[in-house]
């Protein structure tokens, strides 16, 4: 009997023990105890900077006149003057198609012309002295008049027959020879004006308040390490709705042997400079799922501040909304922080 209250005794004691342990453990681990420090971050404070805004977008070589030659009727080709890569100059001869047919006709009503017009002549005297009708003379001269007009229309159908070059410039690959028989949807030649090349890019929509007409360009292109330059000569006058951009046209300033009509290129945008931007490092901007926040360090807590972003880059970001100058963004251990969470500044890293 003694034996068994002392083990009674003895399990009682065990157990007392071992609550207390645990409650006193418990009182340890209790998070946000009165004896857990504030969390250590690195700060950035923000003051203005002066921020030279470029950008680079693609392009296109373009030549400053290019068109596709085709006749304007349909027939066969008799003479042939289109040489491959042959510099032509504004109104050259190109092609002449067959018009045998046409001078025949020509020819025909010509002779019907000069009697038609003897025998206006003859009525016209008649109705001087009252020989004939007014009605009659009418249909002799309405003869004339008519015969006049055929032979203006195939004058013209002759003249389109002869295909010349609308400008001055340089004919590309040619597809036809002579004895081809061609329509007015079968191409010639192509004719490229070179002496002054263009270049053709897009940008952003929200870059069309800063495209000046006179506005500098540099630009490279595939093959050559060289940095050309270009003057804007021209806006499209709306912006792309598919795209949100905007189609710029600008001259291209001297020449290159190996820049050649639809060649790649790589365009750069330089604007002017924003002397007092927001730039602060691109680690302390969280992305959220509606637009993005950073963790401002006020009084010793941690606030939750969302921001509008602009250009980044490699090591920086601007701030377009959301920050002024004077305020210490947090910069490190931005996934541990909570909001209203009590943190201290370890260090200042600006200039670093």
């Amino acid at each position: 009997m003694q034996i068994r209250t002392i083990l009674v005794f003895l399990i009682s004691l065990f157990l007392l023990s071992a609550c207390g342990g645990k409650k006193k453990e418990s009182s340890l681990q209790k998070p946000g105890g009165s004896n857990q420090p504030p969390m250590k971050v690195d700060g950035y404070v923000v003051i203005p900077q002066i921020f030279q805004e470029d950008i680079e977008v693609p392009g296109t070589i373009v030549a400053n006149e290019i068109v596709e030659i085709h006749p304007e009727v349909s027939g066969r080709i008799i003479q042939l003057n289109v040489v491959e890569g042959k510099y032509v100059s504004k109104g050259a001869l190109l092609a002449k198609l067959y018009d045998g047919d046409l001078r025949a006709q020509l020819n025909k009503i010509q002779i019907q012309l000069a009697l038609a017009k003897k025998t206006e002549e003859r009525q016209a005297q008649l109705l001087k002295i009252q020989g004939i009708s007014q009605q009659d003379y009418d249909i002799s001269l309405l003869q004339v008049n008519s015969l006049n007009a055929d032979i203006g229309i195939l004058q013209t159908s002759i003249a389109k027959t002869v295909v010349r070059a609308p400008f001055s410039g340089k004919i590309g690959l040619n597809a036809i020879s002579p004895g081809a028989y061609v329509t007015p949807a079968t191409i010639i030649a192509v004719i490229s004006q070179t002496d002054q090349l263009k270049l053709d890019f897009s940008v952003p929509e929200k870059y069309t308040g800063q495209i000046k007409i006179g506005q500098l360009v540099t630009f490279s292109f595939e093959g050559s390490s060289k940095q050309l330059g270009a003057k804007v000569i021209a806006t499209e006058a709306n912006v792309m709705e598919n795209t949100r951009s905007l189609i710029v046209r600008a001259a291209v300033i001297g020449k290159d042997a190996g820049l050649l009509p639809g060649s790649f290129a790589k365009v750069k945008l330089s604007f002017d400079p924003d002397p007092n931007a927001i730039l602060i490092p691109t680690q302390a901007v969280l992305p959220q799922a509606r637009g993005k926040k950073v963790i401002l360090y006020k009084g010793g807590t941690a606030i939750f501040a969302d921001v509008k972003t602009g250009i980044r880059d490699s090591a920086r970001v601007q701030i377009l909304d959301g920050l002024k100058p004077g305020d210490t963004v947090v910069v490190t251990g931005l996934l541990s922080v909570r909001p209203e969470a009590k943190i201290q500044i370890g260090k200042i890293v600006n200039g670093q």
